[in-house]
């Protein structure tokens, strides 16, 4: 049982470490991963627990009140009535928990629902940006459904279930993908083999104009000023995007991405074929976004899930409810 002490205390430093480490930002940390290795390892001591050392534990409180009850036949034998000595406070002692597995198998359900309800179920999600204003603000807690485009197993991101197609104007999490280990988050504007254009701040798909009607001007709080707004209809998704007039057109410092030759960029903006597999991103916040015009396609294996509601804005309850 000590070994298993000092075993333990390994494993929760370690734990402890990488959670410091990525804090810090010594490392790129990996939540999926970190989860799901919480889960194997609280999983096995659980298994431990229950057919191992609670059985182990059990025999010795038994072997306590057996001893006891000897004792007391015996000293009924010679005459004595009363016995000193509390067999039961004994057998609470042994019974219980040690530290080293209250803090694994005792922890291993609570993980373990977390790890299934954020895997295959919801996930939650927190706006860092401004990309996505009007329709999402920055602080906003949103959920995202993990199962509508199909379940995939965690950590690998591998499809196991087909699920729904993903819908121009779905708003999505993805993986950044020239940084896997960030999560993203844009509206779906091209599905695989699409024409998008983006051109004097106008967006065509298919050579067809999405359709953009003017909207009273949308004020940023943030940035303490107004900007032009618009509805825009992508598929059967109506939503607000905002323009700044002031801004150049024109695609600046856009990356060497692959399938950049899929792309045309002038000072009109950028046209793309969009590859298959692969999606074009786009925010919301047209001028304001870091999207598929500077870092290309997100290819399918990328995709996390659809973002549907915000659950919460702590400086806003205003804010809860399900978006377009």
């Amino acid at each position: 049982m000590q070994a298993m002490q000092y075993i333990t205390g390994a494993v929760l430093a370690a734990f402890v470490g990488y959670i410091g480490a990525w804090y810090v930002g010594a490392i790129e940390g990996n939540f999926a991963l970190l989860l799901f290795l919480a889960t194997v390892v609280t999983g096995g001591y659980w298994l431990a627990e229950r057919f191992v050392f609670l059985p182990q534990r059990r025999r010795a409180a038994q072997a306590i009140e057996d001893a006891a009850a000897r004792r007391r036949a015996e000293l009924d034998r010679m005459g004595i009535q009363k016995v000193d000595g509390d067999v039961e406070e004994a057998k609470g002692r042994i019974l219980m928990q040690p530290w080293w597995l209250d803090w694994t198998a005792g922890l291993f359900p609570v993980i373990a629902v977390v790890f299934l309800l954020r895997s295959f179920l919801f996930e939650p999600f927190k706006i860092p940006s401004g990309s996505m204003i009007p329709t999402l603000l920055v602080g906003d807690l949103i959920l995202v459904n993990k199962f509508t485009y199909g379940l995939r197993l965690p950590v690998i991101n591998t499809k196991i279930t087909q699920g729904n197609p993903i819908e121009r104007g779905d708003v999505v999490v993805f993986r950044y993908p020239p940084q896997p280990s960030m999560d993203y988050i844009k509206r779906v504007v091209g599905l695989p083999g699409d024409e998008v254009a983006y051109l004097n701040k106008r967006l065509t798909v298919n050579g067809q104009s999405v359709p953009a009607t003017a909207l009273p001007d949308f004020f940023d709080r943030d940035a303490m000023r107004y900007f032009k707004q618009f509805e825009e209809q992508l598929g059967t998704h109506r939503h607000r995007i905002l323009n700044n007039p002031e801004m150049p057109a024109f695609v600046q410092g856009a990356s060497n991405y692959q399938f950049r030759d899929q792309c045309r960029y002038s000072v009109e903006g950028v046209a793309c074929t969009v590859p298959e597999g692969h999606y074009f991103m786009m925010g919301d916040n047209r001028d304001n976004s870091l999207d598929s015009r500077y870092w290309g396609f997100v290819p399918d294996a990328n995709i996390v899930g659809k973002a549907f509601f915000v659950w919460m804005n702590f400086g806003d309850l205003k804010r809860i409810g399900s978006f377009n």
